[in-house]
């Protein structure tokens, strides 16, 4: 009988305790274990009430994750409605539902088609914003304080005024005693467990992190037992980040529960 492992999802919260939701929907184990933790900014930060304030000279907002979303939309001012003409763009899934849990309707969601083979800045480009004429209109990048700058560039050389708006930042995780006890059963017995990464700088924390709970030697780098513990991938990007960090059975998932569901279903325990 084929068991499937339990995975550990390694999203920030709250989105990590919504997959851990929605796999075991599905009849996949999962236990939550963020690598990162995200800190917005205070409500009343300057920067991002100017943001909202220009707003209806803007043609585009950029969210570049389900965290963008929250930490921007908990500044919106009282009663206000994502007017006509206001893009908002997301490259997956998870930021097209925040987007339309926040309020925002379907018509102004710019994100790569749901057939798309992979989720990211350049699909949504491709599919949705290439044809747009950008020659002097106001962009705005919903963003981390540090992150990636490939859909900021390539609307820079479309004539796009891009402007950065850094809403939150990422930071370590506390993790619980549990979360450190499940870390102490993979290393006892790998084959019963497995990750799901979606973000390359998730992968290259997860060293200090060990570290920081007494699972592995300051510097030491990540235990061959976790290492031999299967690992999913997200993004063929993150995928080449769990190789380079030494992960020996690494592969690519759709960021889709059922899909994960269906690549974790094919491994004995």
């Amino acid at each position: 009988m084929t068991v499937r492992p339990c995975v550990f999802v390694t999203r920030p919260q709250p989105q990590a305790d919504e997959w851990v939701t929605r796999l075991e929907a599905l009849g996949q184990p999962a236990a939550a274990l963020p690598l990162l933790a995200i800190e917005p900014v205070p409500v009343d930060d300057p920067a991002l009430q100017a943001a909202w304030a220009a707003l209806p000279a803007t043609r585009l907002v950029m969210f570049v994750s389900p965290n963008a979303v929250a930490s921007f939309m908990a500044g919106r001012p009282t009663g206000w409605i994502w007017p006509d003409g206001l893009l908002a763009g997301a490259t997956g899934p998870g930021t097209v539902a925040a987007l339309r849990a926040a309020g925002v309707p379907d018509a102004a969601i710019a994100a790569p088609r749901s057939d798309a083979a992979q989720f990211d800045a350049e699909t949504l480009w491709q599919h949705r914003l290439q044809q747009e004429a950008w020659a002097g209109r106001r962009v705005l990048v919903v963003r981390a304080t540090e992150g990636r700058d490939w859909l900021s560039q390539t609307l820079r050389e479309h004539g796009a005024q891009v402007q950065p708006l850094a809403a939150y930042r990422r930071c370590p995780p506390r993790w619980t005693p549990a979360q450190v006890e499940r870390l102490q059963c993979a290393l006892a017995d790998p084959a019963a467990w497995a990750w799901l990464f979606s973000s390359s700088e998730a992968i290259a924390q997860l060293p200090a992190l060990l570290a920081a709970h007494g699972l592995v030697a300051q510097g030491e780098g990540l235990p061959p037992a976790l290492l031999a513990v299967p690992a999913l991938a997200t993004h063929p990007r993150i995928a080449a980040s769990a190789v380079a960090a030494g992960f020996a059975r690494v592969q690519q998932a759709l960021p889709d529960p059922e899909v994960v569901v269906q690549a974790l279903g094919g491994r004995a325990a």
